[in-house]
């Protein structure tokens, strides 16, 4: 049985974040959808690897409580 031909190619999504880039935006995260669709989601990446948290600026902990980083 043969292959469905792909909704996509790598070269398209090249395509679209170096146009994204050229345009000024800082590119956060690409997504293509199922159907083919490529989506740029512009922004800051997150600097570390915790989500935020409303409650840390309640919560100040010592240095030996504070999470630690997941390896």
């Amino acid at each position: 049985m043969a292959r469905a031909p792909s909704k996509f190619r790598q070269g398209d999504v090249t395509r679209v974040v170096k146009g994204a880039v050229a345009a000024g935006v800082e590119v956060r995260e690409v997504m293509v959808d199922i159907d083919g669709r490529i989506r740029v989601f512009a922004g800051n990446p997150a600097i570390s690897g915790t989500p935020e948290n409303e409650w840390d600026a309640v919560y100040e902990p010592t240095p030996t409580q504070a999470r630690q980083p997941v390896s």
